[in-house]
């Protein structure tokens, strides 16, 4: 399915995909949602993409390797793991800050910092695993 419709369709729902994947990202720590669904979201995303455009396209589009966005999305979710810890709380427990950005308070906390880490260990994990797929399948 590679039609010239599929192949000028593919970028911009590729970005409508990955914005609403942030979407669940940034809500899924109140309401249904996350890192995890918001992930895999993303990367069906790059998926459709790399069908249109072939995974040369996807891999520039990404600009790291999709294991350092796993390794750096694993970095971050042990951080915010390991923050409690300073805290002098049970590990994994939700921190929160509200600082007052432009007379506005922002609610930000340690669990969307995990969320985000989770995120970004799915998107970068499948994606690695879609793209050697599809790799093995051009050979």
């Amino acid at each position: 399915m590679n039609t010239l419709i599929f192949r000028t369709v593919a970028p911009f729902l590729t970005a409508l995909m990955v914005l609403f994947s942030l979407f669940v990202l940034l809500r899924g720590h109140n309401e249904p949602g996350g890192g995890f669904i918001g992930g895999l979201i993303a990367v069906s995303a790059f998926a459709i993409y790399g069908i249109a455009n072939g995974i040369a396209a996807v891999r520039k589009a990404l600009w790291f390797h999709p294991m350092t966005i796993s390794a750096f999305g694993l970095f971050i979710a042990a951080i915010a793991g390991l923050m409690s810890i300073f805290f002098a709380v049970p590990f994994m427990t939700g921190l929160w800050v509200y600082p007052v950005i432009l007379g506005v308070e922002i609610p930000l906390s340690s669990v969307m910092l995990f969320d985000t880490g989770v995120y970004l260990v799915v998107v970068g994990a499948i994606t690695s695993i879609a793209l050697a797929l599809e790799a093995e399948e051009d050979a």
